[in-house]
């Protein structure tokens, strides 16, 4: 069963979801990174949206 996107909580907005492949390629693809690095910021900053931004932008050859 698919996720109701018009029922999300709220409180998860400025957050990423490690399970949610969506959330993670659209991640990736507003920062100009793979996914695979995605998953490596959330593993080393958390999953706080703000602070992914910061770390995607200092990542080398980027």
């Amino acid at each position: 069963m698919s996720k109701d996107k018009s029922r999300a909580d709220l409180r998860a907005a400025g957050q990423i979801s490690l399970d949610d492949e969506y959330e993670v390629n659209l991640f990736a693809l507003q920062n100009n990174i793979t996914p695979a690095q995605v998953r490596e910021l959330i593993r080393k900053h958390g999953n706080d949206r703000a602070t992914l931004t910061k770390a995607a932008k200092a990542l080398p050859g980027r």
